[in-house]
């Protein structure tokens, strides 16, 4: 299924519950669990004065709630929704399974994971579970029905929580269970022995099967592994745990029909393992958590992932289920947040849909692995920064009120994006270790936005034909079906821009032949016949002025309708073409065969923007210090002025009326530093 038609009969957002309808959602995760009844009152009292009004209840709770197998103690859980409910405020309750209890791994030490090299994951942290073992999932959903039935007619119950970042330290597993698994799978995904031996090329080094039973999920081994086979087994690995998922949301809409349900997806830079755009139809809203990266480009990188997140929700709101108030616990340096960056993070994911904006967590932590993970009320309590900024987000996002329920509009650029490029792209045994998938993504994104221009990140299986541009950062991996789609949309007169190790392998992770960029060749009129990647001490300069650190290619032209836009002016290359246009009915295909970084992107996308309007700058972005985002309705838009800069910035009003922040006369608005303005323009004017 496309992501354009995912879910689209499904979708149900949060119920009212309390709140009622046209109000943003606020929140975060709350573990009671961990504090006194005396605290659970303060909670109340500081959750009504914040504007608190829905929590994420019970993620890790299970140990409690089932202290031994079959033994069931809820007393707890229901004082305290009770407690919330009387509060005002609406519950997000999770099905708790994130975490099983110390007696499941004593009793069966069979549901622990294995890791590639054989070593099995202990207990003492979370997720020590395997997504295919059996014997888990008896017990997971016996407390998922559990939770169900106990629940099912709460007024407070707005929504299921289900699990908890599924695959955060549990996606790959390589147990005897996983074994089981992945050969089914594979015998779902392959009518025969014979068609699974040709997609993998088991006729190198002697791997051809002969019997399904020889298969094994890529474990350590002497050498390079198969990989047709490491492909096949990160996307059995992303379906088990949408298989879990599944599992687990059938159980709730048996018991609970009329209660939407969702799991918290982790689009970030961090976590590439899950192909979330094949997840999509499997909840009723998307979800996402995302932590701001400190320093250079972190801003840029959660416009990015929200952007992303947002595409995937196919414009609709949708649910941003945590991030930090300040700094976190599980970087190397873990750096709090400046002034001005807690409502600006949230609010930057509430321009990109997000009608919802909670954090981990409510109380921060006294104990535990996470006890120096920020959170809504810090160690320092009421009486500090980080809760006074987090009581006036809370004012802010009543007074957005009536962005509720309105839909991101789309850009006119799109930058491809997709998981499984992600995944082989880094691949051992290529060409260079050094390409990184996601930061050449990110340094076009990064482009963009420092030029003004306005782009939405789309999965690759989106439909991009309304798009006037198309970028296609390092799409390494290319089926003939997406080359077609391609080939029809630059056909249509519209332009597509490519980077280098793109179109090189087919859906198996097989070499397209005939040269390089393989599937992409003939479209974009070039042909490489070696690479010629750099060393880590080497550079090579273009003659647009940008240079090459990772990348370069020796690219030779193969039709007359291209023309050169950039050369290499020393090294090896020296003369040689580094970035080409090839002219297609009206539109265009350009190629560039280097890593260039965010400022040498930037001058490509300059030097393009003379003869394609859609790469030139919104008025209203300030010269790209501010990121501009779009929402409306049928009746008003709301144009969200994200400044990416430490001063105050000036921006064109054009018809808008300040909701937020920021002074205004008749025709500008001030935008503080590393904040946000929100204006509103009634459509027609």
């Amino acid at each position: 299924m496309s992501t354009q038609d995912a879910g689209a009969d499904r979708y149900r957002w949060v119920k009212e519950g309390s709140l009622g309808a046209g109000r943003l959602r606020f929140g975060a995760d709350y573990n009671p669990e961990q504090w006194s009844r005396e605290v659970w009152r303060d909670d109340m009292r500081l959750m009504q004065r914040a504007g608190v009004n829905i929590v994420s209840l019970g993620i890790f709770s299970w140990a409690l709630l089932e202290p031994r197998p079959g033994e069931w103690d809820f007393g707890w859980l229901d004082e305290i929704i009770d407690l919330l409910h009387e509060s005002g405020i609406d519950i997000d309750l999770a099905t708790a399974t994130a975490s099983p209890p110390p007696w499941m791994s004593r009793l069966h030490p069979e549901v622990l994971p294995v890791t590639e090299d054989g070593t099995v994951l202990h207990p003492g942290g979370r997720q020590h579970w395997r997504p295919t073992s059996p014997i888990f999932r008896f017990y997971g959903l016996r407390l998922v029905r559990k939770i169900a039935e106990r629940y099912a007619d709460h007024p407070a119950l707005v929504a299921w929580h289900i699990s908890n970042e599924l695959g955060c330290h549990n996606v790959f597993d390589y147990s005897d269970d996983a074994a089981r698994a992945f050969r089914t799978w594979l015998q779902d995904r392959y009518a025969t022995l014979d068609e699974l031996n040709d997609a993998w090329g088991t006729a190198f080094w002697s791997q051809r099967y002969a019997e399904w039973d020889e298969i094994l999920p890529p474990r350590v081994a002497p050498t390079h592994l198969n990989p047709g086979r490491q492909l096949d087994f990160e996307r059995f690995s992303s379906d088990a745990l949408r298989d879990y998922l599944r599992a687990e949301s059938a159980v709730l809409a048996e018991v609970t029909p009329s209660v939407p349900r969702t799991t918290n997806f982790m689009v970030t830079e961090v976590f590439p393992s899950i192909d979330y755009a094949t997840w999509v139809d499997d909840v009723d809203f998307v979800s996402n958590d995302h932590y701001l990266r400190p320093g250079a480009g972190g801003r840029d990188e959660l416009s990015f992932s929200a952007n992303l997140t947002g595409n995937l929700a196919l414009g609709r709101p949708w649910f941003l289920m945590e991030h930090a108030t300040s700094a976190v616990n599980w970087r190397d340096v873990n750096t709090a947040k400046r002034e001005g960056e807690l409502a600006r993070d949230a609010l930057t994911h509430v321009g990109h849909g997000a009608d919802a904006v909670c954090f981990f967590q409510w109380r921060q932590s006294r104990a535990g692995g996470e006890r120096y993970h920020s959170a809504m009320v810090p160690h320092a309590g009421e009486d500090s920064r980080v809760y006074r900024d987090v009581a006036e987000l809370g004012r802010t996002l009543t007074d957005l009120a009536p962005v509720t329920g309105t839909t991101r509009l789309p850009a006119r650029v799109a930058i491809l994006f997709d998981w499984e490029s992600w995944w082989v792209a880094e691949r051992d045994s290529h060409p260079s270790s050094r390409l990184r998938y996601r930061a050449e993504a990110l340094d076009w994104y990064t482009a963009l936005l420092d030029l003004g221009v306005r782009a939405d990140v789309v999965p690759l299986d989106s439909c991009f034909d309304d798009y006037e541009v198309v970028i296609a950062p390092m799409l390494h991996v290319v089926s003939e079906s997406v080359r077609s789609r391609l080939v029809a949309f630059v056909a249509s007169g519209r332009e597509l821009v490519v980077t280098y190790f793109s179109g090189i392998v087919d859906e198996h992770d097989r070499v397209w032949l005939g040269g390089y960029p393989g599937a992409l060749r003939d479209l974009l009129g070039v042909l490489v016949e070696e690479f010629a990647p750099l060393l880590p001490d080497q550079r090579t300069a273009l003659s647009n002025g940008a240079t090459a650190r990772v990348w370069t290619e020796r690219v030779r032209l193969a039709d007359e309708s291209v023309t050169v836009l950039a050369t290499y002016t020393d090294g090896d290359l020296e003369g040689a073409p580094a970035i080409t246009r090839r002219r297609v009915d009206g539109g265009g295909a350009t190629y560039v065969a280097s890593d260039l970084g965010a400022d040498g992107v930037r001058m490509v996308l300059s030097g393009l923007s003379a003869d394609i309007p859609a790469l030139q700058g919104d008025v209203r972005a300030a010269a790209g210090a501010l990121e501009i985002v779009v929402r409306a309705d049928e009746r008003s838009e709301y144009c969200f002025r994200i400044n990416r800069t430490d001063a105050d910035v000036s921006s064109p009003l054009r018809g808008g009326i300040p909701l937020i922040e920021g002074d205004s006369d008749e025709s500008d608005v001030r935008v503080p530093a590393r904040g946000v303005v929100v204006t509103r323009a009634a459509l027609g004017r």
